[in-house]
């Protein structure tokens, strides 16, 4: 990661982009992510503008897997969690077979304590994760099954962003995703994907799944206890498997946690900060925190 500051105090990010060119674009490609540091603070439509120039578009946010709300055309807040909970490190949307190129994060108000966005450089990840089991989950890859409907996790309506069960139906064809109607107003879904991906900056082959993020046991332990007293193993709101559908082997599981935690960097957030990241080269998660926070994120 790279940090830029202006020499002109509290200098607009956007034109500084508008008179840079292409620098800001080669600083994410050569160090895969970019803190701007001491220039003016951009609301959500000033997020949108940055992130719209240098990318030529942003990204809506469907097949969604976390809570957020829309702040201003496709700027979102970022996941709303608990504060007292921890998101592990993850590229985003890597449980998907689409994903965005490039993630932007704006601190609007930093927490009073912690809540940090911890970034961990995915080809280094990769490299960390013990050889057998970077080839079990490469030979195999990746199956989310996710149960919607039992009013524990997102519905089906708010994941798809749609009412509209043919048109669920039709994006999980095209996106070679199984879906399963069960009565009432359930849903169940599986999705076999990658485990890891080649950047396609650096040409390094990266570490590319949220198999430790959805498999069950990444809750707190005595949530992962309710939901399997509540749920059959196929009927938990949510889990990953090995493409082949077996279960996943908790050792290889604790063999990616570990890698991840032996990669993690961070840094206080400052208001007004805003973080480019190559969604490839790096992974993000986020810290508890106490008081308020907020963060807001685009994708292109």
């Amino acid at each position: 990661m790279v940090s830029c500051t202006p020499t002109v105090a509290l200098l607009d990010a956007r034109e500084w982009l508008a008179g840079s060119g292409t620098m800001l674009r080669r600083l994410r490609d050569e160090h895969g992510a970019v803190l701007l540091r001491g220039f003016s603070p951009l609301d959500a439509d000033g997020l949108g503008e940055l992130a719209t120039a240098m990318s030529g578009g942003l990204l809506d946010y469907n097949n969604r897997s976390t809570p957020r709300t829309r702040v201003s055309g496709n700027v979102f807040t970022s996941t709303e969690y608990p504060a007292d909970q921890t998101i592990p490190l993850h590229n985003e949307m890597s449980y998907t077979d689409a994903w965005p190129d490039t993630l932007f994060f704006a601190c609007v108000v930093p927490a009073e304590e912690g809540g940090e966005t911890p970034f961990a450089d995915s080809a280094r990840v990769y490299d960390r994760v013990p050889a057998g089991i970077r080839e079990r989950f490469e030979r195999h890859g990746v199956m989310y099954v996710r149960n919607f409907g039992h009013g524990v996790d997102l519905s089906w309506q708010e994941a798809f962003q749609s009412e509209d069960r043919d048109e669920v139906d039709a994006y999980c064809r095209e996106h070679g995703m199984q879906t399963e109607w069960l009565g009432g107003d359930r849903l169940r879904t599986r999705h076999v994907v990658q485990a890891t991906t080649v950047s396609r900056t650096t040409g390094r082959k990266v570490w590319f799944n949220q198999a430790h993020l959805f498999h069950v046991s990444s809750l707190p332990g005595g949530v992962e206890k309710v939901l399997r007293e509540s749920f059959a193993e196929d009927e938990l709101p949510r889990n990953a498997l090995y493409g082949d559908g077996s279960p996943l082997d908790p050792a290889d599981l604790a063999g990616i946690r570990a890698a991840y935690a032996a990669e993690e960097i961070a840094f206080p957030w400052q208001s007004g900060d805003i973080v480019i990241i190559d969604n490839e080269q790096f992974a993000h998660g986020r810290r508890p925190y106490s008081g308020t926070r907020s963060t807001l994120v685009a994708m292109a």
